[in-house]
């Protein structure tokens, strides 16, 4: 059983209730001329009824249902076009007509809806509510405000905005400035604009008025937005249509040595030339390597040529012998021969080179790992990197020095000399630039790299059977003799007292005896590990490796035979 409300002095409805209707659901009648147990004043109650899914099943208290009701009927009302009107009281107590509501819902009719005022109980705290057409209050739904005049049929008035103190502006929905809304707007909505004026009067924010400021800002800004978009469409099509920024000429006469790696292509080579200001675009360089027949022939290696050449005659002197005319140092080369060609490049007093390595090393730019070792020879051996160096007349031998070492100290860091020295059992990188030395002088061929490093490192071994830590090599004899002999006897090799004489002292020598290239610094990174101790060159061309010192005379016999020793 429903209960209507549970305020004090409420009472549960029965259907056995004088009060209740004879009607049923499809009936409508007033209630009137009952005693009611408040305060004898009459009673009256409404019917509910229920329309499909709107309703809950339940009653609402006392007041509570008059005023939803009046809320939903003027709510259905204005979404269908049509406005209700309630039969107003003077003071005194009316009782409300019943107004048959067709709902224009896909064509189903709704029916009708039973709807009766009825005063509030002093005892009730929820009759004390007026109802929504009581006499004895104010009637704040009978005002102009709830009703105003109807509108005209083919103009449908759209639901009440709710009241807030947040005014949205002007921009709420389209901006202000393209809405065309100002303070001069036509007088077809002044109604509109007078509700709107009421809700800004009860605590909303005046309409903002556009400025001359703001209107120059948004031009300011417009302008400043196509004269960018104009400069990078300019940029643009230069870049894609216009030509690439070159230089005109052969060059400004200042000489510049330039590396090309191997496999670069035309881009690569462009960006070095411009990274050392050879040419003033990348571009350029490809453009001008593309119209030249010759162009893709342009190989790796050291260039000599001039800043600010134009790209088609940076292109000419590259294909040219004039420019590849470059100090080249090759594998296994010793220092002292490197020091007589820088000398002879430059055209200065024999001995010139060596002199500025001798007291200058420090300043050449070694890594603190290759300084301050005992009983070096030289300091710099090992780091004049065999390779081919743009050295030409005026240029001062310091400066070809610092190139050398930095190419030599890249090399050896590309590689991992430093981070690998100690898991191939040696104490430094320096030792690992020396062993690779040792396979540089030794090997006769590349293939012979990797084998020629065992050796030195099964030799190496304290307590191996073979040697018992003697390199014995005739190389480190030859180095610091400054000479290259095959025909040493043992006498002359085993009493010579030297640091770097492997056939006096055990282990390897202080420093370097030479330049290693490449080939030779992986084969003491990666030795192999086949048993090797020994190795002979029968032809000078090729290397034989043996495990055992028998074996290795068997082929010492035969290459004095072959010579007729």
């Amino acid at each position: 059983m429903t209960e209507y409300g549970r305020g004090e002095g409420s009472e549960p409805w029965h259907p056995e209730d004088p009060l209740y209707g004879d009607g049923g659901w499809g009936g409508q009648q007033a209630h009137t001329g009952q005693q009611s147990p408040y305060g004898g004043q009459p009673q009256h109650y409404p019917e509910q009824q229920q329309y499909g899914d709107w309703g809950t099943g339940e009653q609402a208290g006392y007041g509570q249902a008059q005023q939803q009701y009046q809320y939903d009927q003027q709510y259905v009302a204005q979404t269908h076009g049509h406005q209700q009107y309630p039969e107003q009281g003077h003071g005194q107590q009316q009782a409300q007509g019943y107004h048959q509501q067709q709902y224009d819902t896909g064509g189903w009719d709704a029916g009708a809806h039973q709807q009766v005022s009825y005063p509030g109980d002093p005892g009730d705290p929820y009759g004390q509510q007026n109802g929504a057409y009581s006499g004895g209050g104010p009637d704040y739904y009978g005002t102009p405000d709830a009703y105003p005049p109807p509108e005209p049929p083919n103009r449908r008035r759209a639901e009440p905005e709710p009241e807030t103190d947040w005014d949205p502006g002007p921009d709420q929905g389209e901006h202000a400035f393209f809405a065309g809304g100002d303070d001069d707007d036509d007088g077809d909505d002044q109604r509109d604009r007078r509700e709107r004026d009421d809700k800004r009067g009860r605590g909303g924010k005046p309409k903002k008025r556009r400025s001359g400021m703001a209107c120059l800002v948004v031009v300011l800004v417009f302008g400043g937005g196509l004269a960018g978009v104009g400069y990078f469409g300019y940029q643009f099509y230069q870049d894609r249509f216009g030509d690439a920024p070159d230089f005109a000429g052969d060059g400004n006469g200042q000489q510049v040595s330039v590396e090309i790696p191997e496999g670069a292509d035309g881009y690569a080579i462009g960006r070095a030339l411009k990274s050392a200001g050879v040419v003033k675009s990348v571009d350029a360089f490809v453009s001008a390597q593309a119209g030249n027949p010759d162009g893709r022939s342009i190989q790796a290696g050291v260039y000599t040529l001039q800043k600010q050449m134009s790209a088609g005659s940076a292109v000419e002197l590259m294909l040219s012998p004039d420019s590849r005319d470059n100090l080249i140092i090759a594998e296994g080369k010793r220092n002292a021969d490197i020091y007589r060609l820088i000398d002879k490049r430059l055209k200065v007093k024999v001995g010139t080179t060596a002199a500025v390595a001798k007291n200058d090393y420090k300043k050449l730019g070694l890594p603190a790992w290759a300084q301050n070792h005992a009983n070096v020879k030289d300091p710099l051996e090992g780091f004049l990197y065999p390779s081919s160096y743009g050295v030409s007349e005026g240029q001062k031998p310091q400066d070809v020095l610092k190139q050398m070492v930095q190419r030599a100290t890249g090399t050896y860091e590309k590689l991992g000399v430093e981070k690998k020295a100690r898991s191939l059992g040696l104490e430094d990188p320096w030792q690992l630039v020396t062993v690779a030395s040792l396979v540089q002088a030794e090997g006769t061929s590349h293939s012979d790299f990797r084998k020629m490093a065992e050796v030195i490192y099964n030799r190496m071994k304290p307590g191996n059977p073979q040697t018992n830590g003697m390199l014995e090599f005739d190389s480190t004899y030859n180095y610091i003799k400054n000479q290259s002999k095959i025909d040493l006897s043992l006498s002359e090799l085993r009493n010579y007292d030297n640091p770097y004489n492997t056939y006096f002292h055990k282990g390897l020598p202080p420093g370097p005896i030479d330049n290693p290239g490449e080939d030779a610094i992986k084969g003491a990174l990666n030795p192999t590990d086949d048993g090797w101790y020994y190795f002979i060159s029968l032809d000078g061309k090729t290397s034989k490796f043996t495990k055992t010192n028998a074996e290795h005379q068997k082929l010492v016999d035969q290459f004095n035979a072959s010579r007729n020793n």
